[in-house]
């Protein structure tokens, strides 16, 4: 039976990659440092060793102790505005601990990869909707750290033979029955709206209402979390005939913060509290993918494209809980 190594396979992504995994009748081991993951979220039928994936040793250990097919690496920081005020912190981390992994893989001859990037990479598109080819010109530490790796992953292609995909997602949110989005420090639109609604916040701020979209608030691509790593198994089937991939992720359809909080406020039948702010530095008005590659080549249908499908998966969850796992 082929056998997974999905490094943050404790987090939010990473964890729904093994439960679907493991659903189809996979082996699958997590690494994961429970630094933004959590213990309970570990699969109950994975193996799981807590770490770092920079860990040489660690890595050493897993490989040797198991066949791993393929390495799917959804471990990193993801907090734009930390990694501005921490740039080190985020290049040691996202690409430093990414180059060790690779070594380890190299050294025990694991050839197949699967990275986590993100729309970051692009910075501020020249033209929307993105396609793959568009330029990388990403604006803060926490896109620079993913496009270096990219960078270094097709080099080590180059060198070793490395078989990659990289997938770059725009916005992942939704839930699925056993795995919710949540983070220590929440930066993510519906997770926080959900806050306010709750009251757990006093509202939900918009920041910017002038920009060139119908409602003068900035359009965001969201993509289902269950659609997303559809994606990566589709990529798992290609990769032995097709070596060198990368793929933007989202819906193709763009939603407004205003159109966001509307289908929050439709869904919870509660009202949102909303306050109107200034405009953030480094926000562009779209970012918005095209996801035309994925659907060609790996024949990648989004199951949830409405932003309501979505946003009712994520309520169901906060309002009633996934059961732990184990």
């Amino acid at each position: 039976m082929t056998k997974y190594l999905v490094v943050g396979g404790a987090g939010y992504i990473g964890g729904v990659c093994v439960e679907k995994m493991i659903d189809r009748g996979d082996e699958v081991v997590i690494l994961d440092n429970l630094v933004t993951g959590h213990k309970e979220n570990v699969h109950p039928k994975a193996s799981f060793y807590q770490g770092d994936k920079g860990d040489s040793l660690l890595l050493d250990k897993i490989f040797s102790e198991h066949q791993i097919d393929t390495v799917l690496d959804f471990a990193g920081l993801i907090q734009v505005g930390e990694s501005v005020k921490e740039p080190g912190k985020y290049f040691q981390n996202n690409l430093g601990q990414g180059i060790d992994l690779l070594e380890g893989m190299m050294r025990n001859n694991v050839k197949k990869i699967i990275f986590s990037s993100t729309a970051a990479v692009f910075g501020n598109p020249k033209e929307v909707p993105i396609n793959e080819d568009a330029d990388k010109e990403p604006i803060n530490p926490y896109g620079e750290a993913k496009y270096f790796f990219e960078r270094v992953i097709k080099r080590f292609s180059e060198a070793y033979g490395l078989k990659y995909t990289i997938f770059r997602y725009f916005n992942a949110c939704g839930a699925t029955t056993q795995s919710k989005e949540q983070h220590s420090n929440e930066s993510h639109l519906i997770p926080l709206i959900f806050q306010a609604v709750k009251g757990e916040r006093p509202n939900i701020a918009i920041f910017g209402t002038d920009y060139d979209t119908p409602d003068g608030t900035c359009i965001r691509d969201y993509i289902h979390v269950s659609d997303l790593i559809d994606a990566h198994l589709l990529a798992i089937n290609i990769m032995e005939s097709s070596s060198e991939n990368e793929y933007n992720l989202g819906n193709g359809n763009g939603y407004s913060v205003k159109e966001v909080i509307a289908a929050v406020e439709k869904v919870a039948e509660k009202p949102v509290p909303v306050v109107m702010g200034e405009r953030r530095e480094g926000d562009p008005a779209r970012l918005v993918a095209s996801s035309d590659k994925a659907k060609k080549e790996l024949g990648w249908k989004p199951k949830y494209p409405e932003i309501e499908q979505i946003i009712s998966s994520a309520w169901e969850a906060e309002i009633n809980p996934p059961a732990l796992k184990n």
